[in-house]
């Protein structure tokens, strides 16, 4: 782990996690730690060899952006001044890409689910060509820029796990119900901002949940049919559903998955309210159902604000050129 240096006060400042610290027998890496070993060793190398691998990658593997673009890495300095980065990415294909480990998760998302990727990166394009770029990203760019960076993807074929989710039943979603996890609901981490976060992982840690409804039999599948049902799913609704906002999604402390941290398996875990809330308001309709919108056939969407969760609407350091 990288080591802390003490500053002029005497208090203990840790350094930034870097490539060397990323544990990948983590199981929130699992789903990208074949590819990331290999990448991990060319970022240590340096700023050079990380692309040469991501492009080398790129090549072989036929992925295409938001307008049907061949998909590519570039060095950030490339991307030029006073350009969007999402409207750059469906025009060129070309992806900026800096030296850290923010930019080497982005990286490793686009071959994990290079459809979602894609479908992030039209939308984002359309709403800066039919808005523009100025001082504020506008409600579909905010909510478009929290799912890349922050979201998890909640695959559930039991409707009352989800309805868990949605009504902060923590102790129902992850105690009682603790055995359906894997059988009838699991966890795929999508925001590269939420990877890089989980390098040096902390119980507060919370993720945007969107809501994927599966079948019953996916969780028979190959975790590569898995992830071939979530991207297409997920990019489906993306681009053909209305009223995507940053309502749309579910905060789910992921330290709280069951398999995913040792403490959580003690009951008493899930005891904290600065972690484990209760929401900011009543999840409950009139007829004793969860109020949630849904968008399209796969996916629901729990009624929670963006600032329930811990990602700004522009975490991504990248800005707008």
């Amino acid at each position: 782990m990288s080591c802390g240096a003490v500053s002029p006060d005497g208090a203990l400042k840790r350094a930034a996690p870097g490539f060397a610290d990323i544990d990948w027998s983590r199981p929130w890496f699992a789903q990208v730690a074949a590819r990331g070993v290999r990448w991990q060793q060319a970022a240590l190398r340096g700023a050079a060899q990380q692309l040469r691998e991501m492009n080398a990658d790129a090549g072989s593997a036929v992925i295409t952006t938001g307008r049907g673009k061949r998909l590519t890495f570039i060095p950030q300095d490339e991307l030029p001044p006073g350009t969007a980065y999402e409207a750059h990415i469906a025009a060129t294909g070309c992806v900026p890409t800096r030296h850290n480990l923010h930019d080497f998760f982005n990286a490793l998302t686009w071959f994990q689910f290079p459809r979602i990727k894609a479908a992030l990166s039209a939308r984002g394009s359309a709403a800066v060509d039919a808005l523009g770029i100025g001082p504020t990203r506008g409600d579909t760019r905010d909510a478009l820029t929290v799912f890349d960076e922050n979201a998890v993807l909640f695959a559930c074929s039991d409707p009352a796990l989800s309805t868990a989710l949605q009504a902060f039943s923590w102790k129902t979603l992850f105690v009682a119900q603790r055995a359906a996890w894997d059988e009838r609901c699991e966890v795929r981490c999508f925001g590269h901002a939420l990877l890089e976060k989980l390098v040096t992982p902390y119980k507060a840690c919370t993720g945007h949940a969107w809501i994927v409804e599966v079948p019953s039999a996916y969780f028979t599948w190959t975790r590569a049919a898995r992830d071939s049902f979530l991207d297409d799913t997920v990019a489906r609704v993306l681009l053909e559903g209305a009223g995507f906002s940053s309502q749309m999604f579910a905060p789910l402390p992921v330290l709280g998955i069951p398999g995913w941290w040792a403490d959580n398996e003690t009951e008493s875990f899930y005891d904290d309210a600065s972690v484990f809330r209760s929401g900011r308001r009543s999840r409950v309709a009139p007829d004793g159902k969860i109020a949630a919108s849904k968008v399209g056939q796969a996916v629901a969407a729990s009624l929670v604000s963006a600032g329930e969760g811990e990602e700004s609407p522009d975490s991504t350091g990248q800005g707008d050129g």
